[in-house]
């Protein structure tokens, strides 16, 4: 079994920041693969099911932690303390906001440091460990004298989410190709400049 992990504050007031691009993005993922999300588990809105299309079917749980950002290490911690994961190392992936990133631009790595993200850092934390996969989604920095709280915790600008809805299908698809063919093999595609592709590129 694989755990992905989409990063963000809960409730209505925050669902459109830029702070919760990583739940949008495992929300996303949810509905291309028809995966629903249950009651809550594990202090979050989690949900199971299968991608098809491989030699064997990959079974796949989602997570999205209803704890606030700085305190999402302990519903990550809970839930691969009772599913049946093989390997942290090689069937966790977190999805989350990235403030060094231009907008839209992704950052897949199997493992690193929190990067100054309070969330990642308390999932680092509470698993003892920071050798598990990460999608970073680049949310910009903020303008001059703004701080980098109130840029994230604020919407995407109109600009930004024209572009939105296809940034975010493009990171969904880097998590799927991650989640099967392991982080290594999807870096060097999905890492690339999505400006910089063109429109046949994946």
């Amino acid at each position: 079994m694989k755990l992905l992990v989409g990063l963000g504050n809960p409730g209505p007031k925050y669902a459109v920041t830029r702070h919760n691009v990583g739940v949008r993005v495992l929300e996303r993922f949810a509905r291309e693969h028809g995966i629903a999300f249950e009651a809550e588990r594990f202090a979050g809105r989690f949900g199971c099911g299968r991608l098809s299309g491989a030699a064997t079917p990959l079974e796949v749980a989602l997570l999205a932690p209803q704890t606030f950002m700085n305190r999402s290490g302990a519903a990550v911690a809970a839930a691969i303390a009772q599913l049946p994961l093989a390997d942290v190392a090689q069937d966790l992936l977190v999805v989350f906001d990235d403030v060094d990133l231009p907008f839209g631009r992704l950052r897949l790595r199997p493992s690193g440091g929190a990067g100054g993200h309070r969330g990642l850092a308390d999932v680092i934390e509470q698993l003892a460990r920071s050798d598990f996969a990460r999608l970073r989604f680049g949310v910009g920095r903020p303008a001059d004298g703004q701080e980098t709280t109130e840029h994230v915790l604020e919407a995407f600008s109109v600009a930004e989410q024209v572009l939105l809805p296809a940034r975010i299908e493009r990171a969904a698809r880097a998590v799927d190709a991650a989640l099967r063919q392991g982080v290594a093999a999807a870096m060097n595609e999905w890492n690339r400049d999505p400006d910089a592709e063109s429109p046949d590129d994946g």
